[in-house]
C-alpha cells in the first residue's frame, strides 16, 4: 500500500515521533508522544485503523497529550482535530462541552471565533458571546451634523 493515503499518514506519524530533525518533532517526540510498538509496522497500523474514511480525514490522538495507539487514535476531519488542540478553549454551550469554535458553528453564528472569545473572557455568558452579531457600528466614530 505504499503510496496509499494511509500508508503516508503512517509515515508522518512516525516521523514526529520519531525524527528529531522534523519541524514538529518538538510537539510530538519531544514532548514524549510515541508510537506504540505494534504500529511501527504498517500492515498492524492499516489493521487497527483501517481504511482512511474520506480525503477530509487523517489521524487524530484523543488524548492530546496520549500516544499514537489504538486506543487513543481515530480517523477525524480539521474540524474534529481543531476541537481537539491544547490550547481548545472548553465552554458549555446548549448543555454540552464543547470548543468554542464548535459552539460558534453551532449557533450558526457570522461573528468570528476571536469576538467569540474575547467575549467569553470578558465575562460574557457563552450563549450570548456566540449568538450576537456584531453591531454594525461599533468602534467607528460618528459626527453629528450640525442642526
Amino acid at each position: 500500500m505504499e503510496g496509499s493515503p494511509e500508508y503516508f499518514a503512517w509515515g508522518a506519524m512516525k516521523s514526529r515521533c520519531l525524527n528529531p530533525r522534523m519541524s514538529v518533532y518538538a510537539n510530538y517526540g519531544g514532548r514524549g508522544i510515541r508510537v506504540c510498538e505494534r504500529w511501527l509496522k504498517f500492515e498492524n497500523f492499516y489493521a487497527d485503523m483501517g481504511p482512511r474514511p474520506s480525503s477530509k480525514h487523517s489521524i487524530d490522538r484523543l488524548d492530546v497529550n496520549g500516544h499514537y495507539e489504538p486506543e487513543n487514535c481515530k480517523w477525524r476531519t480539521c474540524v474534529q482535530q481543531n476541537n481537539n488542540r491544547r490550547n481548545t478553549r472548553y465552554v458549555i454551550y446548549k448543555n454540552e462541552k464543547m470548543g468554542i469554535g464548535e459552539a460558534v458553528r453551532a449557533a450558526g453564528s457570522i461573528i468570528s471565533l476571536y469576538a467569540a472569545i474575547n467575549r467569553v473572557n470578558s465575562g460574557w455568558p457563552v450563549n450570548l458571546a456566540v449568538e450576537t452579531p456584531i453591531a454594525a457600528n461599533r468602534g467607528r466614530k460618528h459626527k453629528e451634523k450640525a442642526a
